[in-house]
């Protein structure tokens, strides 16, 4: 990068308190949403009775209120009926129950959940215009009985505040759900029947169904087909002289009570918290529908196109030109700063390459420590040591491809092990003239730790099954700065290296695609790198690698709109970047978050059942990789762990990219302090595919022919 960008501030970190406010309020949406479905805190079960309501209350009458002096109930007199309804109000059915109280000029007593009046506030407004009252139905449904202290102390409360935004109004008439007749609160429904007399309510359960109309009776009904045809009957009754609400049989004006402005502003405040809680468990149970699928779909696509890669790489199809071999001099440019750990192994790497016409240019890029002098005494004609003043990374490979001999360039990480066939095979596609780049085959050589084995899994399973993809789609979007191929004219034709972003080999690849010529992967030639060792070390260097491919994806983002193989590259790659490696990383914390909440709270089988069905997925894809890329199948162990810490790490990373861009924040580049640790693994553990095979040994490429 260069040095006026490495000056720039610091990223913006209070975003932080951003996102962990955004997971606290999802997280706060759905547990409420699930306290009110009874997912948390349940308390729908009415548990048997273990002891009758007391003698005095026994007496049949469904009103009930307590006093000083214990209970006192009450009954609707002679040929008074109060028809009350139960639960939510529905669209279908409360309007024509309205309609037939209508007609037959009758009134009732509506008792409510609070949680769907907050949900239907305008059919309740309706059923108070028509002169009906309503009732207290709790605020979930759930059993006062059994529920927990929370639960039990904040039903009502609730409720109070729904009827308020709901209809500017509280009521204190409290019908307990789970109840009929007044017999029916028994056990521990009686104790809750008491606490919330205490609060001054008064209890209304309703008279035994057989009960005549012309002795009075409290009805109890649904907002159903059912529950109109037996208030419809009851209407048409002639025992009955008068259908009023439960205040008016008692001979009161009305229950319910105006609300002050606060209340109704508090009330409205919970109307809409939970209408947005309900609408976010509804997106989210579609987007974590949506991201399964897709992350299922993504990892069979990765399947089948690596197989078309192997099928158009390994099998010769009639008509397909055969190409000649290619053993023109290559250039191969070593950028440089402050690898003293591993720039002699790179170097010696190249020098033991089976390609003969090699010149090497290793541009120290203004380095603290003894690369330079590393370099230089490496005691062959065929490296050159370049030293300047510290440019970035771009300004290096730039001053080493004006010395650049040969009209093939490779350019390679100061921290790569090549192996001896590797840059033999990794120019081998460009016999082709269509093809002004190839991308090799990066390997992770410190993989012993945990952290590495991870990111072996990631640059088998992700990095080289999305190149054979994007081969075969022809959208390669990037062409790692480890292992690389380039016609020199076609560098120069683009003006070279550009130092605007931060992900150089992206950007350049992009600019490549955009000016007509074609990039491929060449699996076969394999190269060795270290990557970072410490989780810092790891963040720090993704989060250069996202927040450059932004960069680059905005520089470029014309070529969506282009015509011709450029436009073709555009749409496929920024649709599939935006889709898997953006918006789905930027989702991933809430659906992870809403994922650990059914896993606790909903149904913890079913959400075993996705998760492993997924891994499954994952595992067997993962293997397919392994395979290909002749890799020990052991290490897939490590793949379950790596769901727990290192996918939500690399979703963090996202985040903070694309909020630093958004924010418009430059980014200083970050540099990755090197132990020199690949070199060792690769006598370790060398690829099957080990490099010393002859170039006349490899496999033809007749998919380099037009399709």
């Amino acid at each position: 990068m260069s040095r006026h960008a490495a000056e720039v501030r610091r990223p913006p970190r209070g975003h932080w308190l951003v996102l962990l406010l955004v997971l606290l309020v999802v997280a706060v949406a759905l547990v409420f949403e699930g306290w009110t479905t009874h997912q948390v805190d349940a308390a729908r079960t009415k548990p048997p009775c273990t002891r009758p309501i007391p003698r005095a209350a026994d007496d049949g009458k469904p009103l009930l209120r307590f006093g000083p002096q214990g209970v006192a109930t009450a009954a609707m007199p002679p040929g008074t009926v109060a028809l009350t309804f139960d639960g939510e109000p529905d669209p279908v059915w409360t309007p024509r129950l309205l309609d037939l109280l209508r007609r037959h000029h009758a009134r009732a007593t509506f008792f409510v959940h609070g949680k769907d009046a907050a949900r239907s506030p305008e059919l309740v407004r309706q059923i108070l215009r028509e002169g009906h009252e309503i009732g207290s139905y709790t605020y979930s449904g759930g059993d006062l009985g059994v529920a927990s202290p929370l639960r039990a102390r904040l039903e009502l409360p609730l409720t109070q505040t729904a009827f308020a935004g709901a209809a500017g109004v509280n009521t204190t008439l409290l019908r307990l759900p789970h109840t009929t007749a007044a017999d029916t609160l028994c056990g521990p429904e009686w104790p809750a029947a008491k606490r919330a007399a205490a609060q001054g309510y008064l209890v209304v359960a309703s008279d035994h169904k057989d009960r005549k109309p012309w002795r009075g009776v409290v009805t109890q009904h649904s907002h159903t087909d059912l529950g109109y045809h037996e208030a419809k009957d009851l209407l048409e009754d002639r025992g009955a002289k008068r259908f009023t609400t439960v205040s008016g049989g008692l001979g009161r004006s009305s229950f319910l009570e105006k609300v002050p402005v606060i209340e109704e502003v508090k009330g409205e405040g919970l109307i809409w918290s939970q209408r947005l809680g309900h609408a976010f468990l509804t997106v989210m149970v579609w987007t974590l529908t949506l991201t399964g699928v897709l992350g299922v779909l993504r990892m069979l696509l990765f399947a089948v196109f690596a197989r078309l890669h192997v099928r158009r790489v390994h099998r010769y199809r009639p008509g397909a030109p055969r190409l000649r071999a290619v053993e023109d001099p290559v250039t191969v440019l070593v950028p440089a700063y402050n690898e003293e750990a591993g720039i002699a192994s790179t170097v010696y790497s190249l020098l033991a390459s089976t390609h003969p016409h090699l010149q090497i240019i290793v541009i120290d890029d203004g380095s603290t420590d003894s690369t330079a002098d590393i370099a230089e005494n490496i005691d062959d004609p065929r490296v050159t040591v370049i030293r300047q003043p510290n440019g970035g990374k771009p300004s290096a490979l730039n001053t080493g491809l004006a010395y650049a001999r040969h009209d093939i360039v490779v350019m390679v990480d100061a921290d790569t092990i090549f192996e001896p066939a590797a840059l033999a095979r990794l120019i081998q596609p460009l016999a082709h003239p269509a093809v002004g780049a190839v991308s090799g085959n990066t390997k992770v050589g410190n993989r012993r730790r945990l952290l590495g084995k991870w990111q072996h899994l990631e640059y088998v399973l992700g990095f080289n099954l999305d190149r054979r993809m994007f081969e075969v789609l022809e959208c390669m979007p990037t062409v790692p700065g480890a292992i690389g191929a380039f016609r020199r004219d076609a560098l120069i034709g683009i003006g070279g290296v550009s130092d605007e972003t931060l992900a150089e080999d992206t950007d350049l690849t992009m600019a490549l695609w955009r000016a007509g010529w074609r990039v491929v992967y060449e699996e076969s030639a394999v190269a060795w790198t270290e990557v970072p060792s410490t989780v810092r070390q790891l963040w720090r260097q993704r989060y250069r690698w996202c927040y450059g491919t932004l960069q680059s994806m905005w520089k470029h983002r014309r070529s969506a709109k282009e015509i011709g193989p450029a436009g073709r590259f555009g749409r496929r790659v920024m649709l599939y970047v935006t889709l898997f490696q953006i918006v789905l990383p930027l989702c991933a914390p809430v659906v992870d978050l809403f994922a650990l909440f059914g896993a606790l709270f909903r149904d913890p089988v079913e959400a075993a059942l996705v998760w492993f069905g997924f891994l499954a997925v994952q595992l067997i894809t993962a293997a397919y990789a392994l395979w290909l890329d002749r890799e020990r199948l052991r290490v897939l162990w490590v793949l379950p762990l790596q769901q727990f810490v290192y996918r939500q790490l690399m979703y963090l990373v996202v985040i903070h990219s694309v909020i630093t861009a958004l924010l418009g924040t430059r980014l200083k580049w970050h540099s990755v302090k090197r132990t020199g640790t690949a070199d060792p693994y690769l006598h370790e553990a060398p690829s099957a595919e080990t490099s010393l095979d002859p170039l006349e040994e490899l496999p033809p490429r007749p998919s380099l022919s037009p399709q």
